[in-house]
């Protein structure tokens, strides 16, 4: 895999210096990016949610990680703070493309290709193995800069396949929540790499472009990271993913 960097240009309102704080993947084995679709009102998705904690601590700069609570279990008593509607919508995007209906949490996808249980640890670590074998055929280069309630981002591939799109993730480490009614009535739920906004953008012959997120109200440089990652559109593969960590 190549090497991929982050370069930011631009910072506003926030106390970092402006150099470069991301760079990795020089050697060449591949990455995995790791989807999990899951909810505050699912008894069975706080497993998944700390396999997901415990994952992401282990520090593997070839692993990018993201939570996506859907809304539908909203309606069972408890209303995720974190769910999205458009989180739901990329679910049944992945039922489509894997031929896996109906939807279900918690539920895994690896590399656009293949979903798991999300609470099965052997399954989990051995599909991120074996993605993470496979060579990355795409290079992304984002910048990054800040305004008060607004990240905007200029992003660079070196070569554009056909029909895809680059998302980008706005994501918070980690959160507890006090879950007072549902499936898990008085637990207190951690959740980590949540997805608070994500973006797609429609990938064209350019190869240079730029995207502007809105932040969540409680955004920062501490508690956030960025993830960008490229998708075919025909059958849901990535081809590729970045990462800012601020």
């Amino acid at each position: 895999m190549k090497n991929i960097k982050i370069i930011p240009i631009l910072v506003l309102l926030f106390l970092f210096q402006g150099n470069r704080i991301w760079s990795q993947n020089s050697n060449n084995k591949g990455f995995t990016l790791l989807e999990l679709f899951t909810s505050e009102g699912c008894s069975s998705c706080p497993p998944a949610d700390e396999l997901l904690g415990r994952i992401e601590n282990e520090n593997n700069n070839q692993l990018y990680i993201l939570a996506y609570h859907v809304d539908y279990w909203d309606r069972q008593g408890w209303k995720d703070i974190f769910s999205q509607a458009k989180f739901t919508e990329r679910q049944y995007e992945y039922a489509k493309w894997l031929g896996k209906e109906p939807v279900y949490t918690p539920q895994a996808v690896v590399n656009g290709k293949k979903d798991l249980i999300g609470s099965n640890e052997k399954e989990i670590r051995t599909a991120i193995k074996n993605r993470i074998s496979k060579s990355q055929n795409l290079d992304l280069s984002v910048e990054s800069g800040f305004t008060a309630s607004k990240l905007k981002l200029n992003y660079t591939l070196d070569k554009i396949s056909k029909d895809t799109k680059l998302l980008i993730a706005v994501v918070q480490k980690s959160a507890k929540s006090n879950v007072k009614r549902g499936e898990n009535a008085n637990r207190i739920l951690a959740h980590y790499q949540i997805v608070r906004e994500l973006q797609s953008v429609k990938l064209t012959s350019n190869l240079k472009g730029t995207v502007t997120l809105n932040l969540p109200k409680d955004f920062n440089s501490k508690d956030f990271a960025i993830i960008g990652f490229v998708q075919n559109n025909s059958d849901g593969t990535i081809l590729t993913a970045d990462r800012i960590n601020l």
